[in-house]
């Protein structure tokens, strides 16, 4: 929403050195107003994250959010997206290819405005920062050198791009973001001015903010002198617009992000936020001017491994992975009675470019066969390195960033009943002696019983990173066995660690762990769709599941019948026409998914999410895969819905005392 002009408002531009540059900025402030091109402006933007949506359906997206009545999208960069691997340039191709996200925003006739970190918290793995820069002996989000020169050669890449696209270039870029809510981790105020003057140095002349919690506490230690400050909320709009006038009075009132929803944990309910609630907060920021971005406009899916957690009281908590988010366009992009009811706070008019749902295909179930064995399968794919030391190897050390490490040890255990105690697992291991499932170790779980003969054992340990956090102080922990693994009171030493890179698995990769297995798929379930949300169908597919098979390879114990089946399972699935879908494993208990050799995501019986969104884009006319790692027990069939499935409901609402 704009107003007309009286008069050309020059660009207001801080006289800070580190700041300062051509009055060329697009968006500018002056007496507590936002202005964009000297007229009147209200920054009405929603978040849209380029990582968590399929490229395909990128400008679907940014069209369902310009019917929303925004003029604006903002979306983090992750920098492990990125560059996951420090040995690899960063990647712009493909579904990393920002210029083009940024692109198409443009061409839809919105602004953009992108904040690069290095930290981006997000839910997002890492907060965004890479496990190899997490892994080194340095202060995170700091001055230290070493930190900065690593963050100055990712930028040395990134920021020029951005840069070229910015207004002033003619391009869609309005406003870059320096660090992201600095003020809730540290008040290193060197390493603040670096990151801004990071920014200028490679290019960025459009308008810089930071953005915090509306505390005291937190503007103290993010804010920065001559730089927009912003503000991060959920609630209480009057309040944080009282705080930071008494701080700023000539600058506008700018929520970086209003979190008109909030994010799931695995063995928690599924947040959502109600209407009304959401629309009052809403209507608080936008009155006299303020300026807004909804945080998610649109979330979209935590894809393969990316989920981040949070840490409560010493204990993990990982993120689901959808990232719906409850907002107002839901995470297969149909729009919410929330959608409906923001559109009338922020004045859109007119139709609607996009339909309010997207064609889906009709409910259908597929047996599921089960073709390797857990740990025969992971044998069969060779690791891109291995580690043989006294102490078991860290992912960091490994250089993997999310998946699996399977540690191998033979220690020689006496005659009788023992205690194996894994004193620091980082996150859960699934033990095995000689091949047969001995027990979970977890947080929850160290010591579990062993039975030994006085002969030399196997011990295998296959530990899983449930997600990296992404927030607080323990941000960059790392991941596997961190401490010594005993045999009652001796410690187990001489280890092979072979890293399990599920992420970056191919299809190649696929076809090994499956190799190991006998008996081939037996039959197929058609879905004709597109339909109706409405329309149904019924499998056409004549094969059984198996959920009692055997597994070949050494953990044949671990698959004998009378016991779970784990390991790796495909289901066939045939398609007329691709269109969105939702898959659900019922009686399956944890593992992950692929459609097509790409990595959709965890799965857990602990809930809340059941089903697993699968975009149009990943299915194709014909014959589909589905190809699932269970790592408990598995289930007899994949099921396909045509609605979501994201748990039992509790309404949350974040707020600051």
């Amino acid at each position: 929403m704009t107003e007309s002009p009286t008069t050309h408002i020059p660009s207001a531009r801080p006289t800070d050195d580190a700041t300062a540059g051509p009055a060329t900025a697009a968006l500018s402030w002056r007496e507590g107003r936002m202005y964009r091109n000297g007229v009147p402006h209200r920054i009405l933007s929603g978040a849209l994250h380029y990582f968590r949506v399929h490229p395909d359906l990128w400008r679907d997206r940014i069209r369902r959010i310009a019917d929303l009545g925004l003029n604006t999208i903002d979306t983090y960069v992750a920098w492990n997206f990125h560059q996951p691997r420090e040995d690899r340039a960063p990647g712009f191709d493909g579904w990393r290819d920002l210029e083009r996200f940024i692109r198409t925003v443009g061409e839809e006739g919105l602004d953009v405005i992108v904040r690069p970190g290095p930290y981006i918290c997000a839910e997002w793995s890492n907060g965004g920062l890479p496990g190899w820069i997490t892994g080194r002996d340095l202060a995170l989000r700091s001055s230290d050198p070493v930190f900065t020169s690593a963050v100055g050669s990712w930028f040395d890449d990134l920021i020029p791009r951005i840069a070229a696209l910015q207004a002033s270039e003619g391009g869609p870029v309005v406003a870059v973001q320096v660090e992201n809510e600095f003020g809730s981790y540290g008040d290193d105020h060197a390493y603040m001015r670096w990151s801004r003057e990071a920014l200028t140095e490679r290019g960025i002349t459009e308008l810089l903010f930071t953005a915090d919690g509306p505390t005291e506490l937190m503007l103290d230690g993010g804010s920065l002198p001559g730089t927009l400050m912003a503000a991060t909320l959920g609630s209480k709009p009057e309040a944080a617009r009282k705080l930071l006038a008494g701080r700023r009075p000539e600058e506008p009132f700018l929520v970086a992000e209003f979190w008109n929803g909030w994010f799931d944990h695995w063995g928690k309910r599924h947040h959502v936020r109600g209407v009304e609630s959401a629309v009052h907060t809403l209507r608080g920021i936008v009155a006299d001017n303020g300026s807004v971005s909804i945080y998610m406009a649109h979330g979209g899916t935590n894809f393969g491994l990316w989920a981040g957690a949070n840490e409560t009281d010493g204990r993990l908590e990982p993120v689901v992975t959808s990232y719906d988010s409850d907002a107002p366009i839901a995470e297969d992009g149909s729009f919410t009675p929330k959608f409906f009811a923001m559109r009338e706070v922020l004045g859109a008019e007119g139709p609607l470019r996009s339909p309010e749902r997207l064609p889906k295909l009709p409910p259908a179930r597929a047996p599921l066969t089960h073709r390797a064995g857990l740990l025969a399968g992971l044998r069969a794919v060779p690791p891109t390195t291995t580690g043989t030391a006294p102490r078991p190897a860290t992912f960091e050390q490994l250089g993997l960033d999310a998946g699996m490490v399977l540690y191998t040890a033979h220690p020689r255990i006496p005659a009788g009943t023992h205690q194996l105690t894994l004193t620091d697992v980082r996150d859960r291991a699934l033990v095995f002696v000689d091949g047969t499932f001995l027990g979970i170790a977890d947080a929850d779980t160290r010591e579990l019983p062993v039975a030994g003969t006085g002969k030399t054992v196997k011990l295998e340990i296959l530990v899983e990173n449930l997600g990296r956090i992404n927030y607080g102080p323990t941000v960059g922990g790392h991941k596997g066995l961190l401490g010594p693994v005993l045999v009652d009171r001796r410690t187990v030493q001489g280890w092979e660690s072979a890293p399990v890179a599920l992420q970056e698995w191919s299809d190649a990769e696929l076809s090994e762990a499956l190799s190991t297995g006998a008996a081939p798929a037996t039959g197929t379930t058609s879905a004709t769709g597109p339909v109706a949300a409405t329309g149904t169908a019924s499998a056409t597919g004549t094969g059984t599941g198996t959920g009692t098979g055997t597994a070949n390879g050494t953990d044949t114990p671990v698959d004998a019948p009378g016991t779970p089946t784990t390991g790796f399972a495909v289901a066939q699935l045939h398609v007329d026409t691709p269109a969105d879908t939702f898959l659900a494993l019922p009686g399956s208990r944890r593992g992950f998914v692929w459609v097509n050799g790409f990595l959709l995501g965890r799965y857990w019986e602990i809930g809340p999410q059941v089903t697993l969104y699968c975009p149009a884009p990943l299915l194709r006319s014909g014959e589909n895969t589905v190809t699932v790692l269970e790592l408990e027990q598995l289930g007899a069939e994949v099921e396909l819905r045509d609605r979501p499935e994201l748990g039992p409901p509790e309404e949350y609402i974040e707020e600051f005392d």
